[in-house]
């Protein structure tokens, strides 16, 4: 059984690499500040709910994970569907959803499908990544400029309705907290890299709004006071019928974070040198999305950009994402009622930021010039992520991404007649002459439900039925339950019009799968040949043997 990183982490640890860790731990928890409270508040939830997540589930993961640098807290993919979770179901029912995501993750990492994850095609997380960014940037208008509207409805098309309807209340003072706060995140990288751009880009936003008094709505004119302590942990009420209507969030929110983590934990693991424990991760990952919520919290993942920026500080362990937590709960305790003071122009700003990074505009431009089956995949993902609902995106686009595979992968087998002066035997002679009556077919390429079919069509052409059919299946990998029931239906047929099959070369996958099904009891082994030659031999012994 494998162990988390920290038990490993910490073997040689010196204090060279204490400094280091502590060091970038104060660093990116600065760093988690602002995005902790954008996130929590962009997804329909009290900012401290962001700073919750960020404490307790960026602590777990880092405590129990698999990855030596893996920073976790609430991140943008979860904006989607925790806004749309709290609006239908309330906070409660998002903490029950959170709760139910993290059982999910438990068991998916004590199930050992930490490797499986790596199956999702690219173009589903590209489209629904981009997609998110674009909910993101779209769900931040209002606070870019100051608009005067109630609540801010969830669907996509009526949102921009209802900017547009209101575009006449735009806020000048708002705007220009907006404008100073993009000017510092994009030019102050160029300054210093130290002090991350986003928390000098509220600090300086809050300062000025405060000491020219000028009209802009805060986090504290919107939500009220923010309270400056960890909550006491509370179970929320589950009910089964509830349980019932949240289990699609639930694995929605589940498989994200599992995505999410997963893929931070891969980019580290490049930026250091190091390798994670995929599973370990995972259960982590459940551990702490269970405890999140009893506090009050999101959903919660490890986040790539914080755990780049921990790598590029120094952090090589653990420790590193257990001090970041702990200098959230640090300026939760001391300085969490001056939250209230910081003006949502600038965090509308910081997440526009957040979303742009997120989306990978190059990546997804650049998924144009793959194949046509990828770049419907990926603008369907796209579309219903944007358009619908991020679950649904993710079902459809899994569910076209195989079926669009499938049909390659029956393009890629073929079923073909094989002429004497065209074929070889396996040793590489070429094929002896056929008698009168007998036709040689060959398959090239897995034999699955796929090629089924076209195994079907091309066999059906044969005009009449012949004395003996060869079927060549040495270039066949694998085979399914369909291709098995196909080779059992031609079997079935010939033996009533009289024809003879011989399978010729069948590999070891092909025929352990024929040994298990049973297909061997209905066939004489003379029918399994290894060469057409064998075939053929065969065929005039029992011809010689009437």
């Amino acid at each position: 059984m494998q162990l988390p990183a920290l038990l490993t982490g910490l073997r040689g640890y010196t204090r060279r690499q204490a400094t280091s860790d502590v060091v970038s731990g104060v660093i990116v928890g600065i760093v988690a500040l602002p995005l902790a409270i954008a996130f929590a508040i962009a997804s329909g939830m009290p900012p401290e709910a962001g700073l919750y997540t960020a404490i307790v589930a960026g602590f777990l993961i880092s405590a129990l994970g698999g990855s030596m640098v893996q920073i976790g807290g609430p991140t943008g993919a979860f904006v989607v569907i925790v806004y749309g979770v709290v609006q239908q179901h309330g906070v409660d029912g998002l903490l029950v959803a959170t709760l139910m995501a993290g059982a999910i993750l438990v068991v998916m990492g004590a199930a050992g499908l930490g490797a499986a994850i790596k199956f999702i095609p690219f173009p589903v997380t590209t489209g629904f990544t981009a997609g998110i960014a674009v909910v993101i940037f779209s769900s931040q208008i209002r606070d870019l400029l100051g608009l005067d509207m109630g609540e801010v409805p969830a669907d996509f098309l009526e949102k921009w309705t209802a900017f547009a309807a209101h575009i006449g209340t735009l806020n000048p003072w708002a705007v220009v907290v907006t404008a100073l706060s993009f000017l510092i995140l994009v030019g102050w990288p160029s300054l210093s890299r130290r002090v991350p751009a986003p928390f000098v880009a509220l600090a300086a936003a809050t300062v000025v709004v405060a000491v020219f008094g000028l009209d802009v709505e805060t986090i504290g004119s919107r939500f009220g006071d923010v309270s400056a302590r960890l909550p006491r942990p509370r179970v929320p009420e589950i009910s089964l019928p509830l349980v019932r209507e949240l289990i699609g969030p639930a694995t929605a929110i589940a498989l994200l974070a599992a995505i999410e983590s997963l893929l931070s934990a891969v980019v580290a693991d490049g930026m250091t040198g190091g390798r994670h424990r995929s599973n370990v991760e995972l259960v982590a990952q459940g551990v702490a999305n269970i405890a999140s919520p009893l506090f009050g919290g999101m959903p919660a993942t490890g986040a790539i950009a914080r755990t780049a920026t921990n790598v590029r500080n120094g952090g090589r362990t653990p420790v590193a994402g257990m001090v970041h937590a702990a200098t959230l709960l640090l300026i939760l305790l001391f300085f969490g009622r001056l939250v209230a003071y910081v003006p949502l122009a600038a965090l509308g700003a910081i997440l526009v930021v957040v979303a742009v990074h997120m989306s990978d505009w190059r990546t997804f431009l650049a998924e144009f010039r793959a194949p046509k089956s990828d770049v419907v995949v990926l603008l369907t993902t796209f579309g219903l992520t944007v358009l619908i609902d991020l679950v649904i995106a993710l079902e459809v686009g899994m569910i076209l991404a195989a079926f669009l595979f499938m049909r390659r992968m029956a393009e890629v087998t073929s079923v073909a007649a094989v002429r004497p002066a065209d074929g070889t035997e396996p040793g590489g002679e070429p094929l002896p002459a056929l008698p009168d009556g007998v036709v040689v077919y060959e398959i090239e390429g897995p034999f699955f439900f796929g090629a089924a079919e076209k195994f079907k069509e091309t066999l059906g052409e044969i005009a009449d039925p012949p004395r003996a059919l060869i079927l060549g299946m040495r270039r066949v990998s694998a085979i399914d339950s369909t291709g098995l029931n196909a080779l059992r239906d031609l079997v079935r047929r010939a033996r009533r019009d009289g024809t003879q099959v011989f399978l010729w070369g069948v590999h070891a996958q092909p025929m352990a799968a024929l040994a298990r099904s049973g297909f061997l009891d209905e066939i004489r082994e003379a029918d399994l040949v290894g060469s057409v030659e064998e075939a053929l031999e065969a065929l005039g012994a029992e011809r010689a043997a009437r």
